[in-house]
């Protein structure tokens, strides 16, 4: 099952650092998203007050969820649904291979899922000799070369049209040698064909959820390509994967969500589909599955609430923080070491994994702020960052030099004449030593610093004496 090598950070970020070919995609793709986000609020005025109103109906969903959790599953039952409720990963993954085994299944489509990562499901069913088929483009390239997303919205970022090329050449060995993969119409044409006779063998269809509905039963799931469209109206079965979080009250409440997530994602008013799903075939229907399962997860959700972290699940899954942080920007997905990259990750990770494994992930922040700026439901996440770091803090799970220069600091900082004393003494000294070259290459106590830049070298004074003198001169 998927192993987490967060605690592998520091070597992960070093690695991504070092990857031309990863660097080659971030500095292509990235701008994109930026530009593409500014232009679309840009064209809503009230993308702000909607923003306003997308925190405040996640934070009362949150307040009643159990109300609402309970209130989905009767409309599910109404609707000839089930609902399978699972406390972790593992009853998740059992519930799920339960319903493909007693449908005979040997073949799964799945639509685009990050739970079914984090539960790890397609790793399950091959186990048991089942064949899931990632459905969505971006998906389908990364399960072929047996890698895990490096961005939630999009799946393949970190890849380049030859690492596609590369990869269709390998696993399509059937197709003429001599094809051209001239541009990314090239690569569509082929998915399509081989995913058109993946759709129509599956028994059963595997999606996750953007958000589920209390009012119906319904679940919603979000779309470019229209993939998860054939995934649950073709097979049988219809199994929704979605975590306690997705739930909001009403089919309005969603609609309001949805105004915000694709301006937030993609850049665009409305994603191409957008799917409302609401239990199994009725009679007179065209199409749809005979069995509509959901397979509710928890896994560790429900011990974020009522802490300081149950901010963390307003989250939409819209991928802005990460489009816009400078070190996801730097390292790509994959150095987060597991499913959830990014400022998102960094906070929801050591709350699905633990602090002791995911530690390094809150101090992976430039503190910019531009994370929580453009959040569609204002989650403050350099916030709950600060209060990660607190907990790495408290267990003793930060370097000793590093406690050990934290302590040093607040013991001047709690002595203001003493912290001017010592700061002062060191910036006359360090202005002095680097009074010829106006930098230092190497500093004892800074090689952090020093090993990746230079150190700019101090003016000889700290900022609180030039303050004062200005103060006198009448200058401020």
């Amino acid at each position: 099952m998927l192993t987490a090598t967060s605690h592998a950070f520091k070597e992960n970020a070093h690695r991504a650092l070092g990857d031309r070919g990863l660097q080659k995609a971030l500095a292509r793709s990235g701008p994109s998203f930026i530009a593409r986000r500014a232009a679309a609020v840009a064209g809503l005025p009230e993308f702000e007050q909607l923003r306003d109103t997308a925190r405040d109906i996640k934070n009362h969903t949150l307040a009643h969820l159990d109300f609402y959790l309970e209130e989905y599953e009767r409309k599910v039952l109404a609707s000839g649904g089930k609902v399978h409720w699972c406390a972790d990963a593992a009853e998740a993954r059992t519930a799920v291979l339960e319903i493909c085994q007693k449908a005979g299944a040997r073949t799964v489509t799945k639509g685009k899922s990050m739970i079914g990562e984090e539960i790890a499901i397609n790793e399950h069913l091959e186990h048991h000799g089942i064949t899931p088929v990632e459905t969505d483009l971006g998906e389908y390239i990364i399960q072929l070369r047996q890698e895990l997303p490096s961005h939630i919205i999009a799946p393949a970022f970190h890849l380049n049209m030859e690492d596609w090329e590369e990869a269709f050449r390998k696993h399509h060995t059937d197709l003429p040698a001599d094809r051209v993969f001239a541009e990314r119409r090239d690569i569509l044409t082929e998915a399509r064909t081989r995913l058109r006779e993946k759709f129509l063998a599956a028994d059963v269809g595997i999606t996750g959820a953007n958000f589920l509905i209390a009012e119906t039963g319904s679940s919603v799931i979000v779309t470019n390509e229209g993939n998860g469209d054939l995934t649950q109206t073709l097979p049988r079965v219809h199994i929704v994967l979605a975590s306690i979080e997705k739930m909001v009250p009403t089919i309005e409440d969603c609609t309001s969500l949805l105004r915000v997530l694709a301006r937030s994602a993609t850049g665009q008013d409305f994603s191409v589909y957008t799917t409302f799903s609401t239990g199994a075939r009725r009679p007179g229907d065209l199409d749809g599955p005979e069995e509509y399962h959901v397979i509710l997860i928890d896994n560790g959700r429900s011990a974020m609430i009522g802490t300081e972290f149950q901010e963390m699940l307003r989250c939409i899954r819209c991928a802005a923080c990460m489009n816009h942080c400078p070190v996801y920007g730097a390292v790509g997905g994959h150095a987060y070491g597991w499913v959830y990259p990014g400022p998102m990750g960094s906070v929801l990770t050591p709350g699905l994994v633990g602090v002791q494994e995911a530690g390094h992930l809150p101090n992976a922040s430039t503190f910019c702020g531009k994370c929580e700026s453009v959040c569609p439901v204002r989650i403050p996440l350099p916030k709950l960052m600060r209060h990660w770091r607190e907990r790495e803090f408290e267990r003793h799970l930060t370097p000793g030099a590093v406690r050990t220069s934290l302590g040093l600091w607040a013991f001047l900082a709690r002595r203001p004449q003493l912290y001017r004393m010592a700061t002062g003494t060191a910036a006359r000294v360090l202005g002095w030593m680097g009074r010829r070259k106006g930098r230092f290459t190497s500093l004892p106590l800074a090689s952090g610093w020093t090993a990746g830049r230079d150190m700019p070298a101090p003016e000889a004074e700290t900022f609180f004496t030039r303050y004062a003198r200005e103060q006198r001169a009448g200058r401020v």
